[in-house]
């Protein structure tokens, strides 16, 4: 079984891909039957070349692309299909990347929860500063309205100073016994 598929070339952390034909059991290093073209990364943007003659007949002889050089065909326009999910996730992965979503979700209700019952409680104390407030109001008002039914009285003058009470004192004799 023939594929077409991505064999990389180029320098460490450089890297440049051949797309060649092969057969499928085939180290991607190994001799290619053919090299249709080039990958290149590394360039922006990134440049791919091939030869979409030998790419169609290689088509029809029944080579079976990989994703990558599918989604490239795709793109080219020799390929009239959806583009093919390139990147395998595993399940472990998928379990670990939904349990974060939960986890997250979680996180973000509790935060809202603690929000909104943060809001009520600064809403409830302004209710009461403000019931406060108008209770001071109404005593002030009535202290007000008290005050102004009181009929004035007199001043009367203080009274004198009561003389000041004669003090005792007493002496204490001391007894000494010889």
């Amino acid at each position: 079984m023939l594929t077409i598929r991505l064999s990389r070339t180029g320098k460490r952390h450089k890297p440049q891909y051949r797309i060649v034909v092969q057969e499928k059991q085939h180290d991607p290093w190994s001799p290619a039957i053919e090299v249709i073209g080039l990958y290149n990364p590394g360039t922006t943007p990134s440049s791919i070349q091939f030869d979409e003659e030998r790419a169609k007949h290689w088509l029809e002889k029944g080579a079976i692309p990989s994703n990558t050089v599918h989604n490239m065909l795709v793109n080219a326009g020799l390929l009239k299909a959806e583009k093919a999910k390139s990147v395998q996730i595993t399940k472990k992965r998928t379990d670990r990347m939904e349990s974060k979503k939960v986890e997250a979700a979680e996180k973000k209700a509790k935060a809202e929860a603690k929000k909104a019952e943060a809001e009520a409680a600064a809403e409830e104390a302004a209710k009461a500063e403000k019931a406060a407030a108008e209770e001071a109001k109404k005593a002030e008002a009535e202290a007000k309205a008290a005050e102004a039914a009181k009929p004035e009285e007199a001043e009367v003058p203080a009274e004198i100073e009561p003389a000041a009470e004669e003090t005792k004192v007493e002496t204490v004799e001391e007894n000494t016994a010889e």
